[in-house]
């Protein structure tokens, strides 16, 4: 008989019922569970062994899903990409960086680890960077084309990185650090001092 942590571990792998999970609710799990132990352990550390304990699946079916680690982390900085970064990137394309922090804060709470994972640890990977240049870039592009009329010329490219960079960094320390009971404190503290520092940034 399994252990209990066994058995919690292997309902993930299953419905309440008991019924194995189609093949796309169980590669869901898989990836979120990639996601965690990469974030825990680094990319060079984490095993696909870890992988399938912490997803409650066996090997054999882990790697039915994914040939190799490479190709397990890269579609875990995918899904993080189209869940959660794109979604950010889509509004600051949309509504500038007038999106404030509390859209970014929703989006890290859905998935931290993955939030995280896609924007501490993917860019000091040589073979994934990639995945988050591409999004910083987009992000970088639209928060320029917002500070048109707000910053001159001269200083507007140093201004898209500082806010794109800033808007990241306080939203991944805040959930480092932060008690979520008073995370609408931090939204409006936050999203105040980011106006501020637009303004003094005009004068630059």
């Amino acid at each position: 008989m399994a252990t209990p942590s066994h058995s919690a571990a292997a309902r993930r792998g299953q419905t309440r019922a008991g019924r194995r999970l189609p093949r796309t609710a169980r590669r869901e799990v898989i990836l979120r569970a990639a996601a965690e132990v990469v974030g825990r352990r680094g990319y060079a550390a984490a095993s696909m062994d870890d992988v399938a304990a912490a997803a409650g699946v066996t090997k054999l079916i882990l790697y039915r899903h994914f040939a190799s680690k490479a190709d397990l982390y890269r579609a875990a900085l995918q899904r993080v990409a189209e869940r959660v970064c794109e979604r950010f990137v889509t509004h600051l394309e949309a509504d500038g960086f007038g999106v404030g922090t509390g859209s970014l804060l929703a989006l890290a709470r859905e998935e931290p680890a993955g939030f995280e994972l896609f924007w501490r640890q993917a860019g000091q990977e040589p073979e994934f960077a990639r995945y988050v240049g591409v999004l910083r870039a987009r992000a970088i592009a639209a928060t320029r084309s917002t500070l048109d009329e707000r910053v001159p010329m001269e200083s507007r490219e140093w201004a898209a990185h500082a806010v794109v960079g800033y808007l990241v960094e306080a939203v991944l320390n805040w959930l480092k650090f932060g008690d979520p009971a008073r995370d609408a404190r931090f939204v409006r503290a936050t999203d105040k001092a980011l106006r501020a520092g637009v303004r003094a940034w005009s004068e630059v």
